[in-house]
């Protein structure tokens, strides 16, 4: 059993289907060709060490001392992953951990789950220990919920976990089944443009879980048991949930219809749907910020075919479909009209989707 190895983990850009996840609904993530790096050595005498190049400091503890509290801030979402494992009865030890990447910080492009993916793939090849990637991408979640006290769905381990290239990976967060369908826009002379609206995360961590909460409330007045099972208008629900609800359904919709298009090909298509998906964040979910507005404006202004706000809301990236050959122009039209608001300037480039975690070699130095 090796002792040392590199293990990479992607983030994330969810083509369409926000706030489904933990409503058991579908989802439409890509892997970005930004990753995560852990470094991993095992230790004998059972002591969690971990450091990052992205941050000052060393965090160490014994494994059998980790709990939910005992380690805050990146160091958190690695540790976690080991206390999830062992939770689940996984025989993990020791590590001595090295922790690397380029996925942006705070842009909601799931640079945790990337790091939380890297890690788990790394602890549990070099102990020996084998598990299903839809397994590990539970454990991840659930290091992320219990261990780091943020409650996201499933969906970002998923995609760092399983993802392929080339492709998106819808997934039903029910079952966790998985269906790999051909995303490669280049290939019909289209781009996935990204923004990073630079836009910083207002009250993201309570008014996510307050989002929620909302359809959870939701779901046990309508007598179903998620907002997935849900079929047409809710009726007979406190005014304020209505929209919620109305989001949920309507999205899961938008997915299985861009889904199919893909299928067919017909990728410059899904533009509408985008766009359509991002109305209803913003009107009915109530999930975007001035900045994420004015970048969709802007680019559906100069052309784009659809766009959308990507991610949790409340700041971070918008994603749009464009002709390759206008993609320059779309960025500049955000910058210009960002400049106009007196926004931060946004960073712009265009993603193709990558696969999913993986060992990548063995320590160097």
């Amino acid at each position: 059993m090796a002792r040392d190895g590199v293990f990479e983990a992607p983030g994330r850009i969810n083509l369409i289907g926000e706030h489904t996840d933990y409503n058991d609904g579908f989802v439409l993530p890509i892997a970005l060709p930004h990753s995560v790096r852990v470094q991993a050595h095992r230790r004998d005498d059972d002591v969690l060490r971990m450091a990052s190049r992205q941050a000052a400091g060393t965090a160490e503890l014994g494994v059998a001392d980790l709990r939910p509290g005992a380690v805050t801030g990146w160091a958190g979402y690695v540790a976690g992953v080991v206390w999830a494992l062992r939770e689940a009865g996984h025989p993990i030890g020791g590590f001595d951990l090295l922790v690397d990447g380029n996925v942006p910080l705070g842009a909601g492009l799931s640079s945790s789950a990337a790091l939380e993916s890297a890690t788990a793939l790394a602890v549990t090849e070099l102990s020996g220990v084998e598990l299903d990637r839809r397994e590990l991408a539970r454990l991840a979640q659930r290091a992320e919920n219990e261990f780091v006290g943020m409650p996201c769905g499933i969906m970002d381990q998923s995609a760092s976990l399983l993802a392929w290239e080339r492709h998106a990976l819808l997934l039903d967060t029910r079952t966790l089944a998985v269906e790999h369908i051909p995303f490669d826009p280049a290939a019909a002379g289209l781009a996935l443009l990204v923004v990073d609206t630079k836009a910083p995360h207002r009250l993201v961590d309570g008014e996510y879980a307050a989002r929620r909460r909302d359809c959870h409330r939701a779901a046990e007045l309508l007598g179903v048991p998620a907002l997935r099972d849900l079929v047409g208008e809710p009726h007979d629900l406190p005014e304020k949930l209505v929209p919620r609800v109305r989001h949920v359904v309507s999205e899961n919709a938008r997915v299985l219809e861009v889904a199919d298009l893909l299928r067919e090909g017909r990728i410059g298509e899904i533009g509408p749907l985008m766009t359509a998906s991002h109305e209803s964040l913003r009107d009915d979910y109530e999930v975007t910020v001035p900045e994420l507005d004015v970048a969709v404006d802007a680019l559906l202004h100069e052309g784009a075919l659809g766009a959308r706000m990507t991610g949790g809301g409340f700041g971070g990236c918008v994603i749009a479909l464009v002709e390759e050959s206008a993609a320059d122009a779309c960025a500049a039209a955000v910058r210009a009209a960002f400049a106009g608001h007196g926004y931060t300037e946004p960073e712009s480039w265009t993603a193709t989707a990558a696969a999913g975690a993986r060992r990548v070699g063995e320590p160097v130095g």
